[in-house]
């Protein structure tokens, strides 16, 4: 099994380029391709346009920033971080610059200490000042952040963005954390599986994400994604099945959801971030606004928002790597009469060979469904008072409705390239 599959992706000279994806998705396996520690068994790597496969590690003039730290504990701070300069010179003078960097890094009281002597945080700006220390043409940082807590985390989050701009370094940043790639990447490339799902800027990413995998993936809470039918009879207006209710399109249709007619009859996930769903009477919808209902499970108080968990009656989408299939609960007296597990793996297997970008569990069959099960979520006012159990009204922007087909590739809104269409 491959462990990073066709990938190719540029990085341009000064930029923040962040590898994001779930653990074991290839990521940093492509940064020790990078870096040279591991062997590239297919494909060419290119620095600076010149073909760099077999170039030693020691002679790529890139540092890298290590998730475990890597300090050598037999040395002072001060010694650690001119290591790399007393291997390109060992008669030179290191001291101005390991004072200079750890002047940027805030770390001059440190220098005499070791690492046992120094927190987390502390022993995490020495690693990145070694880094820093060879002025090397690119950082590679492979989860830096991850073994701090969430406080200091934020903190050298705004630290290494602030750095890395200063210095004008080409940086790639490996994390699973969506927070720190969104913050600090010029572009995000995701990955899934040891492929390359989708490479954009940020606001790019969350706004038009390729297929639904990167749909879930990116954004707090998660996107809400559904499974649904359209019904599109010609002559008759457009509508989304959702199971317990059914969505009518306004007409005239715009030209992206006039792409969803092809899919007349077949099952499609829908798909609604939880800020473009409002809690309001279908008397104050605006233009492209659609009503809904809901019932309230529960609700998540957050400070500056709430959080509404609704039951809409709809039956969530699954997405593979990031969660797993809910149990299903048969029926009394009844025999379980959905897919053996051999059967199940056997149709994701075909999935992925045909879609290696996306792929969703096939539909399950009915189930009953749990009474504290929510498959809706919906951003509130934080002052907002309901009750458990009660029905409420729901407003949803058509503009902001995102639907894939079932491999999970987004239809609508149309994406740039627009794949064949199935007869």
């Amino acid at each position: 099994m491959r462990a990073v599959d066709n990938l190719s992706l540029s990085v341009e000279p000064g930029q923040f380029l962040v590898l994001l994806g779930p653990s074991g998705c290839g990521k940093s396996t492509v940064l020790r391709m990078i870096a040279g520690l591991e062997d590239i068994t297919e494909g060419e790597l290119l620095l600076d346009g010149a073909y760099a496969n077999d170039i030693p590690p020691h002679e790529r003039d890139m540092a890298m920033v290590f998730q475990s730290f890597a300090l050598y504990p037999n040395m002072t701070s001060r010694e650690n971080i001119g290591f790399p300069l007393r291997v390109q010179d060992p008669h030179a003078d290191r001291n101005p610059r390991v004072e200079t960097t750890a002047r940027m890094l805030g770390i001059e009281d440190l220098l005499e200490r070791y690492p046992r002597q120094l927190s987390g945080g502390e022993r995490q700006r020495v690693a990145m000042g070694r880094a820093i220390s060879r002025r090397p043409s690119a950082f590679l940082m492979d989860e830096p952040l991850s073994n701090l807590d969430a406080k200091l985390r934020s903190y050298l989050r705004a630290e290494i963005a602030q750095l890395t701009a200063e210095l004008g370094v080409t940086t790639i940043y490996v994390t699973h954390d969506q927070a720190e790639a969104m913050s600090l990447g010029h572009r995000v490339a995701v990955m899934r599986g040891g492929v390359l799902q989708q490479v954009s800027t940020p606001r790019e990413l969350y706004a038009l994400p390729e297929n639904v995998f990167v749909a879930a993936f990116i954004g707090t809470p998660r996107i809400n994604l559904l499974q649904a039918v359209l019904h599109a009879p010609l002559g008759h207006r457009m509508s989304i099945d959702l199971g317990r209710q059914r969505l009518p399109l306004p007409e005239p249709l715009n030209p992206d959801h006039q792409l969803l007619r092809i899919q007349q009859g077949r099952q499609i996930i829908v798909g609604l971030r939880s800020e473009a769903v409002r809690i309001a009477p279908p008397s104050q919808a605006r233009p492209g606004e659609i009503a809904l209902t809901g019932i309230v499970q529960h609700m998540e108080y957050q400070g500056h928002e709430s959080l509404v968990h609704l039951d809409t009656g709809s039956t969530p989408a699954v997405v593979a790597d990031l969660e797993s299939p809910r149990p299903q609960s048969p029926g009394r007296g009844r025999a379980n009469t959905g897919p053996g597990i051999l059967t199940r793996i056997k149709d994701r297997a075909l999935a992925q060979i045909a879609a290696p970008v996306a792929v969703l569990d096939p539909p399950q069959p009915p189930r009953e469904r749990s009474v504290s099960a929510g498959d809706f979520v919906v951003r509130s006012w934080p002052d907002l008072r309901l009750r458990t159990g009660a029905q409420v009204p729901l407003l949803m922007d058509l503009a902001h409705l995102y639907v894939f087909d079932h491999l999970g590739r987004r239809i609508c809104p149309a994406p740039a390239d627009l794949p064949g269409l199935e007869v």
